[in-house]
């Protein structure tokens, strides 16, 4: 049976969204908080629970590569996260496989199209905390290998069309890979959307007293972008996301939103938006495409 993307989703990656749920592998312990993006991904865990997938491909901000796009290369991956940031919200212990193949033919396509990779092969790697917690919040399970993929700097270091010309490549490799091998993936963007967000914590960090935007233009493009998803036109989010990093300070400034755009084949079906919500200020959004039912 030919392979395909059976689904994808923006899987925004707050740590505090993991600490809010207080599974097992998390030390710190929390009273809740961001409940309504934490309902979001109960919905898309919902959905995914309804799909047959073999494996999650998931494209990071928090591995940031200087030269080249790098892909995960070791079969098995256990270690401690500690968010830089917050490592008073996130110790995570993380026990996770690779599809190393999958990641390799990745790796090969992308080479194809021109683009600078390597597999990186280093077997004492720590795994970075946002590949963790979206691919946590999608699949707390942790029953479903993982192909992880770097964030390359072309954006900081050739600006934000040359970023995004990049990371279109990197997603039309992705969906040639998961066809030629045969696999049933679900892309994720670990990605929130304006990211301009507060830089003092209260006392307790879950007390939603203090949770909202940091400012009302970020709010506005975020409801653009969300409007945009939710009405099919991918293509016209392209267009606009140059302004929509520079104007928002978004994190999509990664390239994470336009792979996993670009692996969906620039989807023309709305989007389903299981969420919205701050979290320091930031603005997150869980969004779904079923491609199977398109």
């Amino acid at each position: 049976m030919s392979g395909r993307i059976v689904m994808g989703a923006l899987a925004p990656h707050p740590p505090h969204l993991v600490y809010a749920d207080n599974p097992k592998q998390n030390e710190p312990r929390a009273e809740g908080g961001w409940d309504v993006l934490r309902w979001g991904y109960e919905a898309l865990r919902a959905k995914l629970k309804k799909k047959d997938y073999d494996v999650i491909i998931v494209h990071s901000p928090h591995w940031r590569t200087v030269v080249g796009h790098h892909f995960l290369g070791v079969p098995h991956f256990k270690s401690l996260s500690v968010d830089p940031i917050f490592p008073n919200l996130f110790r995570y212990h993380y026990d996770l496989k690779v599809d190393v193949p999958l990641a390799e033919a990745m790796c090969a396509e992308a080479a194809a199209q021109g683009l600078v990779t390597k597999m990186m092969r280093n077997e004492k790697f720590r795994v970075d905390y946002g590949t963790i917690t979206a691919c946590h919040m999608v699949n707390p399970d942790w029953d479903k290998p993982i192909v992880g993929v770097s964030a390359n700097a072309a954006y900081d270091y050739f600006g934000n069309d040359v970023g995004d010309r990049q990371m279109i490549a990197l997603g039309q490799a992705a969906r040639r890979a998961v066809e030629k091998l045969g696999r049933r993936a679900l892309v994720i963007s670990s990605c929130s959307l304006s990211h301009r967000h507060f830089t003092t914590e209260p006392g307790v960090p879950e007390d939603m007293s203090y949770e909202r935007i940091y400012n009302h233009n970020q709010y506005l493009w975020d409801m653009h972008v969300v409007k945009l998803l939710k009405t099919g036109k991918a293509r016209e989010l392209l267009d606009e996301m140059p302004d929509f990093i520079d104007q928002s300070v978004s994190e999509a400034r990664a390239g994470s939103l336009t792979f996993l755009l670009s692996a969906l084949g620039f989807p023309t079906q709305p989007a389903e938006v299981h969420a919205y919500g701050t979290v320091i200020g930031t603005g997150n959004a869980v969004v779904s495409w079923d491609m199977e039912a398109a």
